[in-house]
């Protein structure tokens, strides 16, 4: 699947260590960075559970998000073309509306943003084992597009033993795959009552063998200036 993949067109895969980390806020920041550095810049988001209906339609807010920081390019299906309205892992969501989430689909979809853009941008649904179907996970999609991984992971209490975890998995998954670093993000405001929010980027820096590339405050506007995405993605 990898050589499906045309390597003149850069990309990043977005990843999690749990839900409701910030991976499409963090996405979305990334998609506004290069498109002000003058790049044209692809979002997608292969799949999309708990989305909401707008009239005969189903919305993915996620996809919405992608597709507004990137300057709106191809279209709203295009950035998500497999929606669902259950908020369930998108193969489950799709057998509760008596549906099938399609694999081949889950990859193709990109072909459209390898036809206008620069650089891709995809999201992941989830963390890395997160299943999408009987027998394929997150990873498996993550391996096939080839792109190296953005892992976000939420600056609380717990943080390493989750953002390790990940790395691990990533390291060892169909002979590792590619990780160019992890942002630590506040999607909610850091407690008073947490001293790890101060120490969770040093303790994983020493511990981790790719880059802490940022840390992303509650509702941050940017990034650092200090990473070139551009030149992150493969």
């Amino acid at each position: 699947m990898i050589g499906m993949v045309d390597k003149r067109v850069r990309g990043l895969f977005f990843t999690g260590t749990d839900t409701d980390v910030g991976k499409t806020y963090v996405a979305a920041l990334v998609a506004r960075r290069l498109c002000d550095a003058g790049h044209r810049v692809g979002v997608y988001k292969p799949a999309a559970s708990g989305c909401r209906r707008e009239g005969d339609r189903l919305v993915s807010d996620d996809a919405l998000r992608l597709w507004e920081a990137a300057g709106r390019p191809g279209t709203l299906d295009e950035v998500c073309p497999q929606r669902f309205a259950a908020p369930l892992a998108p193969h489950l969501a799709a057998r509760a509306e008596g549906r099938r989430l399609n694999p081949q689909q889950l990859r193709r979809g990109l072909e459209p943003w390898l036809r206008q853009s620069d650089v891709v941008l995809v999201e992941g649904a989830g963390g890395l084992l997160s299943p999408l179907g009987a027998d394929e996970s997150v990873a498996d999609l993550a391996c096939d597009l080839g792109y190296p991984l953005v892992v976000v992971a939420r600056n609380v209490l717990g943080t390493i033993n989750h953002t390790l975890q990940t790395l691990f998995v990533a390291s060892r998954y169909r002979g590792g795959l590619a990780v160019a670093g992890v942002v630590l993000n506040h999607p909610v405001p850091p407690s008073a009552d947490d001293p790890s929010v101060s120490t969770n980027r040093q303790a994983l820096s020493a511990r981790a063998e790719c880059p802490i590339l940022d840390e992303v405050p509650w509702q941050a506007a940017a990034l650092s200036p200090a990473v070139d995405w551009f030149a992150l993605a493969r």
